[in-house]
C-alpha cells in the first residue's frame, strides 16, 4: 500500500480506519505514516490525521516510540493546526514518559492559556494537564487558574464544558 496516495483517494472513515490498521502492524508502516503526517503538505497532513486519531483509539501503545518526535513537531511554531490539534488530542490517550512530563506541561499550559489558540487544542490541553495533575498535584492550581481565567473572558460551549468536568475535580 502506498499510504500517501491511498490517502489522497479519498478522505473517508474507512480510508483512514484501513489506513490505521494496516500501519500498526509493522514499525516500518508506522514511520513511513509518521513522516507522513510530520513532513508532508497540509491537505496530505489533513488526511493523515484521520488516522492518526484511529490509532490514538483503538492501539494507543502503537504510538509510544514516536511521542517524542510527536511532542517535538508539536511545538514547532510552524506547525500547522491539523498536526497540533492531532497531537495534543494523542496525548489524552497515552501513556506519557516521564522524560516528556516537563515539555508537554509547559507547552499544554502555554496553548491553554493562549485564547488565539484553536478551541479543540486548548480543550484537548486541558484533559492531558488534568491527566498530568494525578502525577504532578502541584499543578493543579495553576489548571484551575487558568481554566477560571478562560471561563471569565468568555469561551465555547465545548471549552466550558471541558472546564466544568474538569473542575469538578480539583
Amino acid at each position: 500500500m502506498n499510504i500517501r496516495e491511498e490517502l489522497l483517494k479519498d478522505n473517508s472513515k474507512e480510508v483512514a480506519e484501513q489506513i490505521a490498521a494496516w500501519v500498526v502492524t509493522t514499525p516500518k508502516r508506522m514511520q513511513e505514516f509518521l513522516h507522513i503526517f510530520l513532513t508532508d503538505e497540509y491537505r496530505v497532513v489533513q488526511m493523515a490525521a484521520h488516522a492518526l486519531g484511529k490509532i490514538a483509539d483503538d492501539h494507543p501503545q502503537a504510538l509510544q516510540p514516536y511521542l517524542d518526535q510527536l511532542v517535538k513537531r508539536m511545538q514547532d511554531p510552524d506547525v500547522h493546526i491539523a498536526v497540533k490539534r492531532n497531537v495534543v488530542r494523542v496525548l489524552q490517550y497515552v501513556d506519557i514518559p516521564e522524560h516528556l512530563h516537563g515539555e508537554v506541561m509547559n507547552t499544554c499550559f502555554d496553548m491553554l492559556a493562549d485564547p488565539n489558540e484553536a478551541i479543540a487544542v486548548r480543550v484537548f490541553s486541558m484533559t492531558v494537564l488534568d491527566h498530568l495533575s494525578k502525577s504532578y498535584p502541584e499543578i493543579k492550581q495553576e489548571l484551575k487558574a487558568i481554566i477560571e481565567d478562560q471561563l471569565e473572558q468568555g469561551c465555547t460551549a465545548a471549552f466550558r464544558a471541558r472546564a466544568k468536568t474538569i473542575l469538578k475535580g480539583k
